[in-house]
């Protein structure tokens, strides 16, 4: 790694020294594995099919209109199977209203007929997911018909393996204290991973990846890019949706490829590999990470502010956790609190640069604000960040201390370190009327499933990190506090985190029954931020070292069209 030749003053020890007289904690993150593929990327050639291809999906969105919401809307079962195939092919965000309509009368239609009869297991699973995501509060109960006597699933279901998969997929949807659910995912995850061998593609593919990853759990656009290869093996496929779905992919990539060329541009201007070179540089992760939040047209000017405002807390969190002195971080923490370009005056070069870089691009998102006449939004974004940098202080603290804090002591400040307040924030910025004022003052009250989305990711990021972080010297994890706390091993403390993990979902779900605290679109992008964990910090922090997960899901979302 290139040591830096710029002079850091501010703290009494290193008035006079050079950077690479300190000693510091620098990490060797590998370099940007990209290259210039985005910031060459020539949209000509593709201008020229996008007016026709647009033309194409306005035609099939008037058709799968017709058949969805009109033709099939008399068989129930029919009309389920298309608007779950819609959500999964990523066509949602065309159909809001349809698909809201049509289960509301699912809803009425269920709450007046009690018939224990009605249905099979797939259709029943099928129904209560659906109806579940958006916000219904269905009766677990509904599921009591498929036990036996004496209170055991029935044995007849083991062979219906897509109804099977359909349960478990629902299992999911589960709140606090439906034990039904409980037993129902043990159940199904039993006997689906026995039925893989059994079972033929294209089920036995979407069983393998149902396990790895639920839906509820999966990225949308992951998720629809996965779901276009499996739903075209299937004989009953709808072509319209199915081509659809393929054309509208390939279109919206074109627009990602656009945004990440500008943002590409951005980040080259900032010249910090040069400049900052001890910081990551995951521009194009943190790209990808933003598309998992929301990766719908509408939501361009957000993607672009909230990609920009997470690279710079990257190198935020590399500053605080690899680079500064203690002594260095006391100064920078009380200018970031003091938002002042004047406070850079006191600061060491290199977080001189940083500082700016900063103060620019909040200026920036004000314009854009201001222009929207949604200024108001923007003192949330900057108090957020300040609150950021604070925790990321409160860190450094521990470890230049050598102190291991109790485990309440490190949760209080790790989950705002793991920073899904501040990108939910940040996120609401570039959402258009949907979001009012009450949207930012719930969040400053940290909301349980705001709560439950930080602590899953802080717990999943320690439990991958925590020897690579000790390594270099690091403050102490929720592993290394729990362990402590408790007298327990690295094993045990992983085993209560995973259970907690799987607790924390629920609370979730809780969230999203109605009536909800703050409009649905804003939930959505919790949930969303914590698929984006689940993906990257299941088994590997795969941000940091970006592995094949990262390098393939970054590719099919990002750069490989859907063949047509």
């Amino acid at each position: 790694m290139q040591t830096m030749s710029v002079q850091v003053g501010s703290s009494a020890e290193s008035q006079n020294a050079k950077p690479d007289e300190i000693a510091r904690r620098t990490a060797n993150f590998h370099p940007s594995i990209w290259g210039d593929q985005f910031i060459n990327y020539d949209d000509s050639q593709d201008m020229i099919t996008h007016a026709h291809k647009q033309g194409q999906v306005d035609e099939l969105k008037e058709v799968v209109t017709r058949e969805v919401f009109t033709t099939s809307a008399g068989d129930l079962s029919h009309q389920l199977k298309l608007i779950d195939a819609i959500q999964r092919l990523g066509m949602a965000y065309h159909f809001e209203r349809e698909i809201e309509e049509a289960l509301e009368r699912m809803h009425t239609t269920l709450h007046d007929n009690d018939s224990d009869d009605d249905g099979d297991l797939y259709n029943v699973a099928l129904c209560f997911r659906l109806l579940r995501q958006h916000g219904h509060n269905v009766s677990c109960d509904i599921f009591n018909k498929f036990k036996d006597e004496n209170g055991n699933f029935k044995e007849s279901l083991i062979a219906d393996v897509s109804g099977m998969l359909s349960f478990y997929e629902a299992t999911h949807l589960r709140v606090h204290g439906e034990d039904i659910l409980e037993e129902a995912l043990a159940f199904t995850t039993t006997h689906l991973e026995s039925a893989t061998t059994r079972v033929s593609n294209p089920l036995a593919a979407q069983i393998t990846q149902a396990l790895e990853r639920p839906l509820r759990k999966s990225l949308e656009r992951l998720g629809a890019r996965r779901y276009m290869s499996i739903y075209q093996d299937e004989a009953s496929h709808n072509e319209c949706l199915l081509k659809l779905a393929k054309l509208d992919f390939n279109l919206v990539q074109l627009l990602h490829k656009k945004e990440l060329q500008e943002i590409t541009r951005w980040w080259r201007a900032l010249d910090f590999e040069r400049k900052l070179p001890f910081a990551r540089d995951r521009m194009v992760e943190l790209y990808f990470w933003i598309v998992g939040v929301y990766f719908e047209p509408q939501y361009s000017v957000g993607r672009k502010i909230m990609t920009k405002v997470s690279v710079l807390l990257t190198i935020l969190d590399d500053i605080y956790d690899a680079f500064g002195t203690f002594e260095e971080l006391v100064v920078f923490t009380e200018a970031i609190d003091r938002w002042d370009l004047n406070c850079s005056n006191e600061l060491p070069n290199y977080m001189k640069i940083f500082y700016h870089a900063l103060l620019n691009l909040f200026n920036e998102i004000e314009v854009e604000m201001v222009k929207e006449g949604r200024s108001d939004r923007v003192p949330y974004a900057i108090q957020a960040m300040k609150d950021q940098a604070r925790s990321y202080f409160d860190e450094a603290r521990w470890l230049h201390e050598g102190r291991i804090p109790s485990m309440e002591e490190y949760m209080s400040v790790a989950t705002v370190s793991i920073s899904y307040t501040f990108l939910t924030t940040i996120s609401l910025l570039g959402m258009g009327d949907i979001v009012t004022k009450e949207s930012f003052e719930w969040l400053l009250n940290d909301p349980k499933i705001v709560r439950a989305a930080n602590t899953i990711f802080r717990l999943m990021d320690d439990i991958v990190s925590t020897n690579f972080e000790k390594e270099r010297g690091h403050a102490a994890s929720s592993v290394d506090c729990y362990m402590k706390q408790y007298g327990v091993s690295e094993q045990e403390t992983v085993d209560v985190f995973k259970k907690q993990i799987m607790d924390l979902w629920k609370d979730i779900n809780e969230e999203f029954l109605r009536p909800t605290a703050v409009p649905m679109p804003v939930l959505k992008r919790v949930l969303n931020l914590t698929r984006v964990a689940d993906l990257l910090y299941k088994g590997e922090d795969g941000f940091t070292h970006v592995g094949k997960v990262t390098r393939d899901s970054v590719a099919s979302v990002c750069i490989n069209p859907v063949p047509l």
